[in-house]
C-alpha cells in the first residue's frame, strides 16, 4: 500500500519579485509600521541607486556593513547596538552573507538568552523563546536564496565551523528580489553564486524528503539555471551582460531557497559547512564540490526511482550545454572549469583537515536527506577531487 503523502510548505510571509522593485516607493511599505528601523549591507556598501534611494527614504536609526560572512562576535556586537538604538524592525540588502546576518540580528534582538542557547552543533539548539522582529531581505546576488529561508548560517571561529540558527518564524515577512540588482556583477562572484543556486535545485530534487511542491518547482528551475550560468558565461566571454540570464538566476536562487525549506540538501551541503570554517567562499565550496558528490551519490544509487531522477538530470543538463545525457556532468564540470574559479586548495582549504571537515560533515544536518549513504571516507574522497 502507497504511503500518504504530507508536507508542510514555507514561504516568505510575501515576495515580490521583478525588475525595478526597489527603489524609494517600497519605503512607505515599511514605514507604516511606524518603528525605528534597522538597515544591513554588505562591506562595499550599495551599488545600486535604488537601494541608496530606498535607505534614505527609511531613515534607519542605525546602519551596519557586514563586510564578510558573520560571524557570532559580530552579531551578538549588533544585536547590542541595535537594543541599545531602539531597533524594531531590520531590514537587510546585500548578498546571502547579509541577508543571513539581518535574520540572526532579527531573531536575536527580542531573545532573553545568548546566542549560544540557540545556535545548533556548537550550542544548544534550542527554539527561540521570543518571535524575531518584521524583518524584509533584498538580495542583490542570486544564490543563496536566503530571502525566503527560515535559518541563518553564522561562523564561529573558535569551533571552526559554520552552525545555524534556525526558527520557522525567521521566514522573512517581505522578500523583494530585484534581478537588476545583480547587473554588472564580476564573473567570479556571478557564477560562485549562481552553481550555489543550481546546486540548491538540484539537491533538494534528489534528496529524500523531494515532495510534489519541490518537484514542480525544480523541474522547472534546474534547465533554467544551467541555461542561464551558460548565457552568462557567454556574455562574459564577449564583454557584456545579459539582464533575462540575470533573470533567470534570480528566480532559480529563489526558487532554490523555497525548494531547500520544504525538502532538503545532500552532501554538497553537508560538507560545505564544516568546510566553511576554514574556507568564507561559500559559493566556491558548492561550484567545486557539485561534480563530485553527483558523481558519488549516482554511482549509489540502486532504487529505480533515484536513479530515473539522475535520468531527468543528465537530460536537463544535456539539453542546457547541447550534449547527450550521458555527457551531461562532464560537461558540467568543464564548464565549471573554465570559468576560471580556484580549486579549494587554491583558495585555502588545508589538505591535511579533509578528514576532520569530512567526519562533521557526515553528521551534518544537511547529509540527513542525502539521496544514498556517503561514508566518511567517500566524502574525504569527494574532497580530495575538490582540492
Amino acid at each position: 500500500m502507497a504511503q500518504a503523502l504530507s508536507f508542510e510548505f514555507l514561504t516568505a510571509g510575501q515576495i515580490q519579485f521583478g525588475r525595478g522593485k526597489v527603489g524609494a516607493g517600497l519605503a512607505p511599505q515599511i514605514m507604516t509600521l511606524g518603528v525605528p528601523v534597522m538597515v544591513i549591507t554588505g562591506g562595499s556598501g550599495l551599488r545600486h541607486t535604488g537601494t541608496r534611494a530606498l535607505v534614505d527614504a527609511l531613515a534607519p536609526v542605525l546602519q551596519i556593513a557586514i563586510a564578510a560572512e558573520p560571524d557570532l562576535k559580530t552579531i551578538e556586537g549588533a544585536v547590542m547596538r541595535a537594543r541599545g538604538a531602539g531597533v524594531a524592525c531590520v531590514v537587510a540588502i546585500g548578498g546571502g552573507a547579509v541577508i543571513d546576518a539581518g535574520k540572526a540580528i532579527a531573531a536575536l534582538i527580542p531573545a532573553p538568552h545568548s546566542a549560544l542557547r540557540y545556535l545548533e552543533v556548537v550550542g544548544e539548539g534550542r527554539a527561540l523563546d521570543a518571535a524575531p522582529l518584521p524583518f524584509v531581505a533584498i538580495p542583490t546576488t542570486a544564490g543563496t536564496g536566503a530571502e525566503v529561508t527560515k535559518n541563518a548560517v553564522i561562523s564561529v571561529p573558535e569551533h571552526q565551523r559554520k552552525v545555524s540558527l534556525r526558527d520557522a518564524r525567521m521566514l522573512p515577512d517581505l522578500a523583494i528580489i530585484d534581478p537588476r540588482l545583480c547587473d554588472g556583477m564580476g564573473r567570479a562572484q556571478t557564477m560562485m553564486s549562481g552553481l550555489d543556486a543550481l546546486t540548491q535545485v538540484i539537491e533538494p530534487y534528489l534528496c529524500t524528503r523531494a515532495n510534489p511542491f519541490t518537484d514542480a518547482l525544480c523541474r522547472n528551475a534546474i534547465p533554467r539555471a544551467v541555461s542561464g550560468l551558460r548565457r552568462l558565461s557567454d556574455a562574459f566571454d564577449r564583454g557584456g551582460d545579459d539582464p533575462m540570464a540575470r533573470d533567470d538566476m534570480a528566480l532559480a536562487s529563489v526558487i532554490g531557497g523555497l525548494a531547500l525549506a520544504n525538502a532538503g540538501l545532500g552532501a554538497v551541503h553537508g560538507l560545505a559547512g564544516p568546510a566553511g570554517g576554514y574556507l568564507a567562499q561559500h559559493g566556491l565550496i558548492c561550484a567545486r564540490l557539485l561534480v563530485p558528490v553527483l558523481l558519488a551519490n549516482e554511482a549509489r544509487a540502486e532504487s529505480p526511482a533515484l536513479r530515473g531522477r539522475f535520468s531527468d538530470l543528465r537530460a536537463w543538463m544535456g539539453d542546457a550545454f547541447g550534449v547527450s545525457a550521458e555527457m551531461a556532468f562532464e560537461a558540467l564540470a568543464r564548464f565549471i572549469e573554465g570559468q576560471n574559479l580556484p580549486r579549494l586548495g587554491q583558495a585555502g582549504l588545508p589538505a591535511d583537515k579533509i578528514d576532520q571537515i569530512a567526519q562533521a560533515a557526515a553528521s551534518a544536518s544537511s547529509m540527513k536527506a542525502n539521496p544514498v549513504d556517503l561514508t566518511a571516507s567517500d566524502l574525504t574522497e569527494i574532497l580530495r577531487e575538490a582540492l
